[in-house]
């Protein structure tokens, strides 16, 4: 809740955990309930509070995770740490324009080995810590992953359309990976972005390329980002007619959290038919 304090909002769920604290046994036991296996590669967004009072907090959420898919399974969380500051589209808050060349000239490179994550929650960020996890090349839009997969998602990571085709996005689709919204609804689901390149549509706008700073092989790099717009303000209505129309979504609790399970695959293919039908024909009310 906005204005919120640490010590609310932790009261907060204490109050709302009403059977005793959420363990790493009941949270494999809720995953594997929901469908998650062994052997699965899984890209999971998330949100601690959603859960509950959770014993030992994002580590054990980790842990759980960890152990539904086995060791033969694979884990990817995003990554992203948006250090490719453009300070002139900065409106919550904005700060002065004298400031905008010196944010842009002394901002950090991006150096994946250590750049915090931003906005992705702290389960992502602890997963992102953990030794072993390996992270993609992308300045603002990386994902991390872990497991025998992990090096096939996230070794490379193209510097154009960073959830397109030479994405870790396109790589779980090309495994047949899962997706899990793990208290968190559609419009946290970063694979209908994927879906969001592949369409086709009339007046498809791109971003203005950016610059950023990267460490690679040692030395600080300049490179150029560029992108579609992005129209995340669709993804709610979208992930609800694909629940409702593809039947293939399975939804269920985990700790106190209504969460959800599907396969990649069919979600970023529905996604593009939706996308094109409504941007295509924006004014007829069905998703095609």
């Amino acid at each position: 809740m906005p204005g919120e304090s640490y010590v609310d909002r932790v009261s907060r769920v204490i109050a709302r955990t009403g059977r005793g604290p959420v363990t790493r046994s009941r949270l494999v036991e809720d995953l594997r309930a929901l469908g998650v296996r062994d052997g699965m590669i899984l890209l999971v967004h998330s949100s601690l509070s959603s859960l509950g009072w959770v014993v030992g907090d994002s580590e054990t959420v980790v842990l759980a995770l960890e152990d539904a898919v086995g060791p033969a399974g694979t884990l990817m969380m995003p990554g992203f740490s948006y250090d490719a500051p453009e300070p002139a589209e900065w409106t919550n808050p904005p700060v002065p324009e004298g400031w905008w060349e010196t944010i842009r000239r002394e901002w950090p490179p991006f150096d994946p080995s250590w750049a915090r994550t931003q906005h992705v929650g702290v389960i992502a960020e602890t997963f992102r810590t953990q030794p072993g996890t390996r992270r993609s090349p992308h300045p603002a839009l990386s994902f991390t992953a872990r497991g025998p997969h992990a090096q096939r998602l996230v070794g490379s990571h193209g510097l154009e359309n960073a959830a397109g085709e030479s994405s870790p996005l396109a790589r779980l689709y090309e495994l047949d990976g899962w997706v899990l919204l793990l208290g968190v609804g559609h419009d946290s689901n970063t694979s209908l972005h994927l879906a969001e390149t592949r369409a086709r549509w009339p007046g498809r706008e791109k971003m203005a390329s950016r610059r950023a700073r990267w460490v690679r092989d040692g030395r600080v790099e300049e490179v150029t980002l560029s992108d579609f717009v992005w129209h995340e303000e669709q993804f709610l209505e979208l992930g609800r007619d694909f629940e409702a129309q593809a039947g293939s979504v399975a939804v269920g609790a985990v700790g106190l959290s209504t969460s959800r399970l599907m396969r990649q695959k069919t979600l970023v293919d529905f996604g593009v038919k939706w996308i094109e039908a409504r941007r295509n024909h924006p004014g007829d009310s069905q998703s095609g």
